[in-house]
C-alpha cells in the first residue's frame, strides 16, 4: 500500500551536500555581529529619488523654519547651543502632546541643528530584546535616536535603556542558568528622544531618566495660517491670506489637519478651475468634506445631537453614547473627546458626559445654561 505525505519533499534533498551548504545563508553568532547586519538596513545610503522627496517634504528642516512652539524653540536652542559649546551630544529629551504637533519633525530637526543622523522607530516594532540591541549597537557618536509612542514599549525594552540611557552601556546575558554572564558593551554617547500622546504611562523610571521633557501645545490660527501659506508654496498652490486663514480655523489647532485640508481644498480648487484658492473657495470646499468653520466634523457633531437631542444634554455614560451613535466607545473616548473637550463643547461629569451651552448655540439647538467659552486658537 502507498503511503501519501502531505509534506512536500525539501528542496535540497536532491542537491549535493556542497549546494546545500552554499545555500544554507550564515546567521550572526555575536552581538556585534548581529548589530552589523542590522545596520545594513538601518543605515542604508539614500538615492538621488529619495534625496528628491526629502527635498520636496513638507517638514521644515531647522528651527528657523520651524512655526509656532515659541517657548519650545527657546528651550531647544539653548540646549543646542550649550551642547555645541561643550562638544557634547544632546540631553535625552521627552516631547507630549496630541498627535500631529510636530514631535516627529522636532528630532529630525535637532539631527540637522547638530549635523547627525536620526534614527526613526516606533515602539511596538521593538517587541523582541534584540531589535532595540540592533539599533543602538548601530548609533554612531551623538546620533539621535526618536522612539514614537514611547510609553508602549515593552517591559524588556524598557529595562535594556536604562543602562543605555545613563551610562551608555549595553547589558546583555551570555548563556542560561548557573553558567550565566552579563557582559557589558560601551555604547557611543547618544541622545534618545521620545514621543507620546499619554505622558502618564511612562513608568516613573523612564520618566526621570530624560533631562528635558516638553509638552507641545496646539497652535494658534494666526500659526496655522503661515503654516498653510508654506505648504502652498512647496505645493505650488496659489492661496490667499483669506483662504490661508479660512483653512486655519478649520484645523483644529494641528498642523497636520491644517495640511490636510490643504490639499483636499487644492483638488477642489484644481476640478473646478480656480487659479488660485481665496476664502470663499475653502469654504466651499469644507462645506464638501463636512468640516465646520470650527474644525467639527459630521461625527463630532452627530455626537453633541445625539446627545442634545435623544439625552436632553446629558448627563450620558460613554457606553450609551456608543450605542446610540453607533462608534465604538474607545474611539470616541480617544479620537473625538478629547478636541470638543478642548474647545469647551463637552463636559466630563462623575455622572456622564454632558453638552455645553456653547455647542447648543453653534448647532442651533435650543436649551442649557452653561456659557462656556472657546479657545484662542478658534477665534478669529
Amino acid at each position: 500500500m502507498a503511503i501519501i505525505s502531505s509534506k512536500q519533499p525539501a528542496a535540497d534533498a536532491e542537491q549535493p551536500p556542497q549546494e546545500r551548504k552554499k545555500r544554507t545563508p550564515k546567521q550572526p553568532s555575536s552581538p556585534t555581529q548581529l548589530a552589523s547586519a542590522n545596520s545594513e538596513i538601518l543605515q542604508a545610503e539614500i538615492t538621488n529619488t529619495e534625496e528628491k522627496i526629502q527635498e520636496e517634504s513638507l517638514r521644515p528642516s531647522s528651527i528657523a523654519e520651524y512655526i509656532g512652539q515659541k517657548d519650545l524653540k527657546g528651550v531647544l536652542d539653548i540646549a543646542i547651543q550649550a551642547a555645541k559649546v561643550r562638544q557634547e551630544s544632546l540631553d535625552h529629551l521627552l516631547l507630549y502632546g496630541p498627535p500631529g504637533l510636530g514631535k516627529t519633525t522636532m528630532s529630525l530637526i535637532l539631527a540637522t541643528e547638530m549635523g547627525v543622523n536620526c534614527k526613526i522607530t516606533a515602539a511596538p516594532a521593538l517587541e523582541r530584546p534584540r531589535d532595540i540591541v540592533g539599533i543602538l549597537m548601530a548609533l554612531q557618536p551623538g546620533d539621535i535616536l526618536f522612539i514614537d509612542e514611547i510609553h508602549r514599549l515593552p517591559r524588556i525594552t524598557e529595562e535594556i535603556l536604562y543602562p543605555a540611557m545613563e551610562d551608555f552601556r549595553l547589558d546583555i546575558t551570555l548563556g542560561k542558568g548557573a553558567t550565566a554572564k552579563i557582559r557589558s558593551i560601551p555604547l557611543p554617547r547618544f541622545t534618545l528622544v521620545g514621543a507620546t500622546t499619554k505622558v502618564g504611562s511612562l513608568t516613573a523610571p523612564l520618566r526621570d531618566r530624560f533631562g528635558l521633557v516638553q509638552k507641545l501645545r496646539f497652535y494658534e490660527v494666526d500659526e496655522l495660517t503661515l503654516i498653510v501659506q508654506r505648504t502652498a508654496e512647496i505645493l505650488k498652490t496659489a492661496v490667499t491670506p483669506a483662504g490661508a486663514a479660512e483653512i486655519a480655523r478649520r484645523a483644529r489647532g494641528t498642523p497636520r489637519v491644517a495640511n490636510r485640508l490643504l490639499k483636499r481644498v487644492r483638488d477642489y480648487a484644481q476640478v473646478k478651475g480656480y487659479a488660485e484658492i481665496d476664502g470663499t473657495i475653502a469654504s466651499a470646499a469644507m462645506e464638501i468634506y463636512n468640516v465646520d468653520p470650527l474644525g467639527l466634523d459630521w461625527v463630532d457633531r452627530l455626537l453633541l445631537t445625539t446627545m442634545a437631542e435623544q439625552f436632553n444634554g446629558g448627563p450620558v455614560g460613554l457606553e450609551a453614547l456608543a450605542a446610540s451613535t453607533g462608534e465604538d466607545s474607545h474611539t470616541i473616548e480617544e479620537v473625538y473627546e478629547p478636541y470638543l473637550l478642548q474647545i469647551g463643547y463637552l463636559q466630563r461629569t462623575p455622572r456622564g458626559r454632558v453638552v455645553t451651552a456653547a455647542a447648543r448655540k453653534h448647532l442651533g439647538l435650543s436649551g442649557g445654561t452653561d456659557s462656556g467659552e472657546q479657545l484662542s486658537f478658534l477665534e478669529e
